[in-house]
């Protein structure tokens, strides 16, 4: 990020540039600033957008080509080509001498480092990763933006806001602008405030369900069940998402049982640390066969809906009660 932040303040661009990884706010963040500084907002004739799986190599090779009407630049930005993981054979080997006049932007969630694709722009441009950020640097951020509204959160308010809106910038970023209205005539935010405007992702539902089961909570886990199917959840959604959670409690439980702390085992799974240990806590509640037959009967509940022995919402509904009776 600082090199392209750099290329941006000395006007030293590059003719390719490549903005990966999972975290997408930062992705579109940064795709926006690059074209901003590559060409004029109002010049449609030098600037192409490409997006999907559909992206013609050729095509693209012939803008590229084109020499720019009136404009230094022509500027070419493909998004979500999947061209990092197979396809981009012909695009790299034109990369590696393009136009001097054409300039590139891949956005991309996956990149293999290993393609040939991904070998050139890294060798005649930049490539940049964007990870889901740390624990530390989402609250940094958050803790930022509050300040700019000249208000105040607790550190125990502040883990509350995460727990609800998770580590996706663009789910924070909302959210928090939803706090910051609701909270407008105050100077400090409160947990009471979080939980009455943010919103309670589904992910939170089926961790709360779970959690219900393992403690032999059955009305608990149906209630939050029928609230997602209220909330119009697809019942295969919930059971896919149930078989997630048992999936990665299994293999936090594993984890732990090598010995990981929890901000190892978030780094391995792809949790903050303080969530890791939330979910260790949780997985300490069922053995190991426990979650590895409830992974299977997951399956086998899959199977029955499919194959139209039992119908999608009671399939889910005998999974909950058979591992909360």
């Amino acid at each position: 990020m600082q090199r392209i932040n750099e290329d941006i303040k000395t006007g030293q661009l590059k003719n390719i540039y490549l903005l990966y990884g999972e975290e997408a706010y930062l992705r579109k963040q940064y795709r926006d600033r690059l074209k901003s500084a590559l060409t004029d907002e109002e010049d449609t004739m030098n600037y192409n957008y490409f997006e999907g799986k559909d992206v013609s190599s050729g095509a693209v090779i012939d803008l590229a080509e084109t020499m720019p009407f009136f404009a230094d630049r022509r500027v070419i930005i493909i998004e979500n080509s999947g061209l990092f993981k197979q396809g981009g054979e012909t695009l790299a080997e034109y990369l590696n001498e393009p136009s001097a006049t054409s300039y590139f932007v891949f956005v991309e969630t996956e990149a293999d480092k290993r393609s040939r694709l991904f070998k050139t722009v890294s060798a005649k441009g930049t490539a940049v990763e964007f990870p889901v950020q740390s624990e530390e640097t989402l609250q940094k951020w958050v803790l930022g933006m509050i300040k700019k509204e000249d208000k105040k959160i607790s550190a125990s308010s502040l883990r509350h806001f995460m727990e609800k809106t998770g580590t996706d910038m663009e789910n924070i970023r909302k959210e928090l602008e939803k706090l910051m209205c609701y909270c407008m005539e105050k100077d400090t935010v409160t947990e009471q405030d979080i939980e009455d405007i943010c919103t309670h992702r589904v992910s939170n539902h089926i961790f709360d369900m779970v959690n219900a089961i393992a403690d032999k909570k059955q009305k608990a886990a149906l209630n939050l069940y029928y609230d997602l199917l209220a909330l119009k959840e697809p019942p295969m959604r919930i059971l896919f998402l149930i078989a997630r959670q048992y999936n990665m409690l299994l293999q936090v439980k594993e984890l732990k049982t090598k010995g990981y702390d929890n901000k190892r085992i978030g780094e391995k799974v792809g949790l903050l640390p303080f969530i890791a240990g939330k979910y260790a806590v949780q997985a300490s509640k069922f053995s190991g066969g426990d979650l590895k037959s409830a992974l299977e009967a997951c399956v086998e509940a899959e199977e029955s809906v499919k194959t139209g022995r039992m119908n999608d919402v009671m399939s889910v509904e005998l999974l909950i009660v058979k591992y909360s009776g």
